[in-house]
């Protein structure tokens, strides 16, 4: 479906058809996000780092001088206002499309019209960009660079993942965060007041505390938080109130933000991770809770535990990896909500667990090792012996029997070529393994000397 937005209907021609009802102000029906959406680029709130006069974006468009742009982040936090906040400042030709309802039929017919119209300079903006395919995208790029349509894209995806490189390098990438309170409690005691596009016929009241806590409970979507109040508005007589008593039935049904597959999913387990391996079990705690509080699968967060149980703690304290392999079996058989306390203990444990990546970096070494050396081969002693060509071929002649000497240590190398590769370091039970490396060194000189 093809809408143009209400704010140009003068744009529309032979070749283009407004939506039904397309007026030059936002109508009644519209939800009260919709209809509080700013009109210009100075109206869009909590962007600053953005919008900011001086700015890159202000400067392109006021010169009216851009190419494509692309807008990446959360749910709410102004997309799609800045992409018609930018139509109508530059007074284009506004054509918005949904990635997951378009098609290619509909691409080609858009980017035709637009061909046939250049003086309208149409702005083409596709939100939920990441869910048009490859060759969706590929379509796009001859009247990219003709400058026949202006891309507008809108994601809450990481572009450099779903966005085509060839796309992606004709566009100017820019990240949107999740909006303050400060500045969603600010446009929603705009829309209290505000007659035409807002609530202010039902002079409803609020404090600013309401507000704000209202606000904080969005976690930075400002649709979110105008939809939720327009609920709460219209469930009041008019002249009402909003008390802490209106806001405690959202927070009941409150759902915290975070998608499996998007980024709040990969962001929230690299928090998770960092703060097991920084020894910090509270902030480990409270990424473990909001990752189950959005549905994460609880499988997935035993198996992070059990890597970080070799990776970070390693042979500091050997305990760690039995125990997340056997969370990691508790919470396929136990399930939720009672494979959380698993999940738990097992955080806490790892969290502050002493620390050593010595394993790692051993391994990346020997891997550095085969990889810039020549390979050596099995020395003589070290080779099996079974069979009768190895038996011919003196396979395991020369091997001490380490069982036979003092400390099993018979001073034997196990490599042609020596190499250092394990550093053990001195924390946890690593430590006394410092120590029995170190004695272990030592008879082995005794022995060849």
């Amino acid at each position: 479906m093809v809408m143009a937005a209400d704010h140009q209907p003068d744009f529309f021609g032979e070749d283009d058809s407004a939506p039904a009802g397309a007026t030059g102000a936002p109508g009644s029906h519209q939800p009260l996000a919709a209809r509080m959406r700013p009109q210009k680029l100075a109206e869009v709130v909590g962007q600053e780092h953005i919008t900011r006069e001086g700015n890159l974006l202000p400067r392109l468009i006021e010169q009216n001088r851009f190419g494509s742009l692309i807008f990446y982040g959360p749910p709410g936090c102004g997309k799609t206002s800045l992409a018609e906040a930018i139509a109508a400042e530059t007074k284009s030709r506004f054509v918005r499309i949904n990635a997951v309802m378009s098609n290619v039929a509909e691409l080609r017919e858009i980017l035709a019209i637009a061909r046939r119209r250049p003086e309208a300079g149409t702005i083409l903006f596709i939100d939920e960009l990441h869910r048009f395919n490859k060759s969706q995208q590929d379509l796009l790029l001859p009247d990219v660079e003709e400058g026949n349509v202006r891309l507008i894209g809108a994601t809450t995806h990481n572009p450099g993942f779903y966005v085509n490189p060839p796309l992606l390098s004709r566009s100017h990438l820019f990240r949107l965060e999740p909006l303050p309170p400060s500045a969603i409690a600010g446009v929603m005691a705009r829309a209290l007041t505000e007659e035409v596009r807002g609530l202010g016929a039902r002079h409803c009241t609020a404090e600013e505390k309401i507000l704000t806590d209202l606000a904080m409970l969005c976690d930075g979507d400002l649709r979110r938080a105008l939809n939720a109040l327009e609920v709460i508005v219209f469930s009041l007589p008019e002249g009402g109130e909003i008390t802490a008593a209106e806001l405690e039935v959202f927070a009941r049904e409150r759902r915290i933000r975070y998608d499996a597959d998007e980024d709040e999913h990969y962001d929230t387990i690299s928090a998770f991770i960092k703060s097991c391996r920084g020894s910090d079990p509270d902030a480990a705690m409270y990424w473990l809770a909001k990752m189950l509080a959005g549905g994460e699968d609880p499988r997935f967060i035993a198996r992070r535990l059990v890597i970080l149980a070799s990776e970070d703690v390693g042979l500091a304290d050997p305990m760690a990896l039995p125990l997340a392999v056997a969370a990691h079996h508790a919470v396929d058989f136990i399930g939720l909500p009672e494979a959380e306390l698993t999940l738990a203990h097992a955080t806490i444990y790892i969290a502050t667990a002493p620390k050593s990546n010595s394993a790692t970096i051993a391994l990346g070494a020997a891997h550095a090792a085969l990889k810039d050396g020549t390979v050596q081969p099995v020395p003589l002693p070290l080779r099996d012996k079974s069979g009768k060509a190895s038996k011919e071929n003196q396979h395991g002649k020369g091997y001490r029997y380490s069982h036979d000497y003092p400390e099993n240590i018979s001073g034997q190398d196990y490599l042609e070529k020596p190499l250092s590769l394990y550093t053990p370091k001195s924390v946890g039970w690593e430590a006394k393994i410092a120590e029995r490396l170190a004695r272990w060194q030592e008879l082995k000189k005794q022995i060849k000397t």
